[in-house]
């Protein structure tokens, strides 16, 4: 059912892109987008408006790096749980982030076509989903969850793993060919060892140059991209100049780097918030002891990273990457990167160059005309402040597709 036309009168409208606000202006929605931004907007009979004076009106945030489907951040035992109830946290964590404002995410490893219709249909609340599928892995690679003196290894679709492990060319070309039969809008690698997986170390490289260019040539025949997890600078450097188009954490970037992602055109998605919270109630959430010890070497260069890229102009997108109740902290990435970059460019990540990401710039991230209708009522200027949007609570309304979903925006 189309929702009824809606107009916020009075706010003050975040240009997110020229890092302006339009103050005292008009947002008229209808059938789901964004009919008109101005102020004193005359709107058609049976609109309901809403006064939002004295507030901001942002765009719905893109949160590009989530796992929706771990409700726990030990990712081996939920290999081994019910998918039925691994759906019913799946469901929890979605409305969560949808109550936080983000109104679209990227899932890079879990997440399925049923997940993203399910929200489509509207059969759960949450935001839209862009999602990969299961992540590639080699065996001993970052997807590959099992313990050392496990033999077993499921890669059913059924299994609540966020990856597939694959071994050789051919092989690599049959999972990324089977991720994009379903219709991943992207196919993600491991580039590099991680925190939460048993056996790998952080600064290993993952798959063959072989391998890698295989996954983008096939991602590149569908018209879709690679993304890579990396974390080392040997890592990420191999995998740009193999043709990934995205980079998922980066934290020992060099200056090298930098100009490779210059010169490929490539984004970035630093995760710094869950390396804070793995730090502190990791061992809580269910992160098994040998991830907990890999926590410290990503830890202290994440900011460092950040700045590096933020300073040499890298497109870098909003990322979070928590795993089970530390799902919670979301928001607080706004704080950490607040640390190190102006709060204009820190919205500008989960909003303009999220969309870019996505390939969907000027439809979401932006408050203009004909884009999708998704929108906060937010108290404060988060152009001004990043610590505005990571407290949850100033986000008094948030509306997706143009139907009020949480809050109430007058």
């Amino acid at each position: 059912m189309t929702p009824s036309p809606l107009v916020l009168r009075q706010g003050n409208v975040c240009d997110v892109a020229a890092g302006e606000v339009l103050a005292g202006h008009d947002v008229l929605v209808a059938e789901g987008r964004i009919q008109a931004v101005g102020p004193r907007l005359a709107v058609p009979e049976g609109t309901r408006e809403v006064s939002v004076e004295g507030r901001h009106v942002t765009p719905g945030l893109i949160d590009a790096h989530v796992h929706v489907t771990a409700g726990t951040a030990d990712l081996g035992a939920q290999a081994e749980d019910s998918p039925y109830y691994v759906a019913a946290q799946t469901s929890t964590i979605l409305r969560g982030m949808l109550g936080r404002g983000f109104t679209t995410v990227r899932d890079v490893g879990g997440a399925d076509f049923g997940i993203a219709r399910a929200v489509d249909e509207g059969l759960w609340a949450g935001p839209r989903v862009h999602f990969g599928g299961k992540a590639l892995s080699p065996t001993g690679g970052h997807a590959d969850l099992r313990g050392p003196g496990r033999q077993v290894l499921d890669n059913h679709v059924c299994a609540a793993g966020i990856g597939v492990v694959c071994d050789g060319v051919d092989a690599v070309r049959r999972a990324a060919r089977d991720q994009l039969r379903t219709g991943a809008h992207h196919v993600k690698i491991m580039l590099s060892g991680g925190v939460a997986s048993p056996t790998d170390r952080i600064d290993s490289l993952q798959f063959s140059a072989d391998e890698v260019r295989a996954v983008v040539e096939e991602a590149g025949n569908a018209q879709r991209y690679v993304t890579g997890h990396a974390y080392t600078a040997q890592a990420v450097n191999r995998g740009l100049e193999l043709g990934v188009r995205c980079i998922e954490h980066g934290n020992l970037i060099d200056d090298e780097s930098v100009r490779l992602f210059r010169e490929k055109d490539a984004f970035l998605v630093p995760t710094l918030v869950t390396y804070e919270y793995l730090r502190s109630e990791g061992a809580g959430a269910g992160l098994p002891p040998a991830s907990q010890a890999k926590v410290g070497v990503v830890l202290e260069a994440g900011l460092e990273a950040l700045d590096r890229a933020s300073r040499g102009g890298v497109r870098i997108a909003f990322g979070t990457d928590l795993l089970g109740t530390m799902q919670v902290h979301q928001s607080d990435e706004f704080r950490i990167r607040g640390k190190v970059q102006s709060a204009a460019d820190v919205l500008r990540s989960a909003t303009v160059v999220g969309a870019e990401l996505l390939g969907r710039a000027g439809e979401l991230g932006v408050v203009a005309e004909g884009a999708v209708a998704d929108l906060l009522v937010v108290d404060g200027n988060p152009l001004a402040d990043a610590a505005v949007l990571a407290d949850p609570a100033r986000v008094t309304a948030v509306i997706q597709g143009g139907r009020a979903v949480a809050g109430e925006p007058g």
